[in-house]
């Protein structure tokens, strides 16, 4: 029998478990063996801050209660039950103050839940699924189903889990820290799906801090910051097809990307002009992708992300689709129907930085836990943010599994890399003086460099048919090059040269465009360094650059002309294609994070011919072998004749694995007709006009070659054969042999 007693733990005990100081409470709480006297029992011990009176009911013994003592006004209770097993099973019962009573599994009853193996594998940096043991994870313990929680911070004096369902009470669920690990747990039998909650740290110097689980899957939409307990679980993939094909990777295959900023491609005015859900678009914008050829939608960070206007590059939930158009399981239907319907996905992806809310990662447990300290290595300066602190195995083991959570748990099928440029450079975008030196005295990130390297080959190992993707700005060499041959392992580069070369040239007035021909050619001088992809991207219609339309001179005909001109080059030129949404209609207007796209012009002929010039380039680049088999080597390209500067011209053949298929392409990059304009060619017989971008159904002059020509005998540009042909103002002609 129970009896009351003076508690078998000291006050100082009891002073750390109610001010929340203990760095183990699991030592105090919950069923331990004591002796009082000559006999031994259980002292089974609570710390219930909202109940006037507790019970311990043993699961054993008819569910025999035993009043427990409350030896302090806070809630701290205790019972020594004689003569048990130190590990029976019991709940707890508490009586409220207007009398209510609760009865519960006792959270401190339960043994930890994280093996020694994975602490270890965390702490080394090599646990590549941590995510399904930090975090918050449905468990059965013991035949009981709750929610176990685990957070990373070694520095914290104390942790607790805080929600809806404790109140937002720290001293209900203080958390046990497991060793030297640094990470804190503790398993809430009882807790379904949807819960809210939080983890707050008191740090060493008793400083009080509510954060966001760096893990969490699901997160409450912005202003809030509450996490939202999902096992992510309901969803049934249908895209078993799919996943096969992909295995075979995407060198040799088409690949145009439609990039795409979910809140603002399409919104619903007449519903206070809302954001469409993932499901919404599912239905829509794949639909609409299909129409128009792309093989792939690119998504900026669909992370979850405090402020609109960073477009998602200011990341608070690594883990976590932003609630903004659903939930997890809407975003797993999302890329399903995708994959249902032969549409990639890849995800933009933000490990160079994350913003300094209060509530993320910076300063975690009151320390600098997953930045740099030290500002010249942990702040960026243009961006206002924390640097990654990639020397540190946690931090790396973080970012390496957040990388396949997203490949793992949503299917995505690659990840384009944002601003990798600012991570392998330590003096990126610092004066003198603002930034350290490497160990050999070098500007160069060691420690991102091999963050980078591993990163690439843990997801190569695991999904060998996955891309990833660099946004690297410089001349870094090696961006593509395999690891093996001392290169960082990506499979594709943004080539930005390209971009900023071809948008520079396009501005220019035709009349000046002979002075600035080695804009169009010097390409051609690097193409196949790399492995490059084409981008025309959102970052070139924001900020006052304008839209692509608007960039183009002349009046509206030229402007139009000019821009079909470019999208054509483009698909000619080697290299894998990426368009920024709005671009494949001419919208006029630079794009804005906050409204939907101008669909309204897409009423207008103009605007529609637009469309109708991508959807059939798409077609025929995607039909065409000889325009992406061999993208990324110079036996897939060849020129005919790029030294025409005085007429603005160049020609050119794209070659596909047979060599004898190709494609001729010319561009003439002035508002001039050129009648009787001789290009040499490989092969006699008849050319076929398969596109030509002055097409009326374009929007052009309709002129041409009458659709086909055929080569004469006339030796030209060193080859055997040649064509005559009238080549339409500011256009592009791509013409195949039959």
């Amino acid at each position: 029998m129970a009896k009351n007693h003076n508690p078998t733990v000291s006050p100082e005990q009891i002073s750390l478990i109610v001010n929340t100081d203990h760095h183990d409470p699991f030592e105090v709480l919950g069923a331990h063996r004591v002796s009082i006297g000559k006999k031994e029992g259980i002292a089974v011990r609570a710390f219930l801050p909202d109940a006037e009176k507790a019970f311990v009911i043993d699961g054993s013994l008819e569910s025999k209660d035993y009043p427990m003592t409350k030896h302090s006004p806070e809630g701290f209770f205790e019972v020594v039950i004689p003569d048990r097993e130190e590990h029976f099973p019991y709940k707890l019962k508490k009586i409220l103050s207007d009398g209510r009573e609760e009865i519960f599994y006792d959270s401190y009853s339960f043994l930890p839940t994280l093996t020694d193996f994975d602490l270890y594998l965390f702490n080394a940096g090599d646990h590549h699924r941590i995510y399904e043991k930090l975090g918050a994870h449905y468990m059965e313990v013991q035949g009981v189903g709750g929610v176990q929680f685990a957070v990373w911070a070694p520095n914290a004096r104390s942790v607790s889990v805080i929600g809806d369902f404790n109140g937002w009470d720290r001293r209900k669920h203080a958390m046990r820290v497991l060793g030297s690990s640094g990470v804190w747990e503790i398993f809430i039998p009882g807790l379904g799906e949807h819960a809210l909650y939080k983890f707050q740290i008191k740090t060493h110097d008793g400083t009080i801090l509510d954060k966001s689980d760096p893990f969490a899957f699901e997160m409450e939409q912005r202003p809030k910051t509450a996490c939202r307990v999902n096992f992510l679980s309901g969803f049934q993939w249908s895209d078993k097809e799919w996943m096969k094909r992909r295995e075979s990777g995407l060198f040799d295959k088409p690949m145009s990307v439609y990039e795409v900023h979910l809140g603002s491609w399409a919104r619903v005015p007449e519903e206070n002009n809302r954001w469409l859900t993932y499901r919404e678009l599912a239905e829509r914008l794949v639909e609409y992708v299909k129409q128009h050829g792309f093989t792939h939608i690119e998504l900026l960070p669909i992370m979850e992300h405090p402020f609109d206007g960073s477009w998602g590059y200011q990341v608070s939930g690594y883990f976590a689709p932003t609630s903004r158009y659903g939930t997890p399981q809407d975003f797993m239907y999302f890329v399903d129907h995708c994959h249902r319907n032969d549409i990639g996905v890849i995800l933009d992806w933000v490990p160079a930085h994350f913003p300094k809310d209060q509530f993320a990662l910076g300063e975690f447990d009151g320390t600098h836990l997953y930045e740099h300290s030290d500002p010249r290595l942990g702040e960026h300066p243009d961006w206002g943010t924390f640097v990654f602190n990639y020397g540190r195995l946690e931090v790396k083991n973080f970012l390496i599994s957040n990388a396949l959570y997203w490949i793992e748990k949503y299917h995505v099928d690659g990840l384009r890399m944002d601003a990798v440029a600012s991570m392998l450079y330590l003096d990126y975008s610092r004066k003198e003086g603002e930034w350290i030196p490497n160990k050999y005295g070098g500007r160069e990130n060691l420690d991102a460099i091999e963050f980078i390297k591993h990163l690439n080959s843990v997801v190569h190992h695991y999904y060998p048919g996955v891309v990833m993707v660099a946004e690297e700005s410089t001349a870094w060499p090696g961006v593509t090059t395999s690891l093996e041959n001392g290169g960082l392992g990506f499979d594709m580069k943004w080539n930005m040269g390209w971009m900023h070369d071809m948008l520079t040239y396009f501005t220019k007035d035709p009349i000046h465009r002979a002075y600035h021909h080695d804009k169009l050619t010097f390409v051609l001088l690097y193409a196949f360094h790399e492995r490059f992809l084409l981008p025309l991207s959102h970052d070139e219609v924001v900020h006052g650059k304008g839209s692509l339309i608007g960039k183009m001179p002349g009046d509206d005909w030229q402007k139009f002309a000019n821009l079909r001109l470019l999208y054509g080059l483009k698909y000619g030129f080697p290299g894998k294609k990426l368009l920024f949404m709005g671009g494949e209609f001419a919208q006029w207007a630079e794009w804005d994070h906050d409204r939907s796209l101008d669909w309204h012009l897409t009423q207008y002929d103009r605007h529609q011919q637009m469309q109708n010039w991508v959807a059939d380039l798409n077609k025929v680049y995607r039909s065409e072998g000889s325009l992406h088999e061999v993208d990324f080597h110079h036996s897939g390209f060849e020129w005919i004749d790029f030294q025409d500067r005085a007429s603005s011209v160049i020609s050119f053949l794209r070659r596909g694995k047979a060599g004898n298929d190709f494609v001729l392409v010319v561009c003439n990059f002035t508002p001039v007709v050129r009648y009787g304009y001789r290009i040499g060619v490989p092969e006699e017989g008849e050319y076929e006009e398969i596109l030509n971008s002055d097409s009326t159904y374009y929007g052009g002059s309709n002129v041409g070659n009458s659709g086909k020509i055929l080569a004469e005998e006339i030796p030209f540009h060193g080859r055997p054969v040649s064509l005559n042909l009238t080549l339409p103002p500011l256009a592009v002609l791509y013409l195949k042999k039959h």
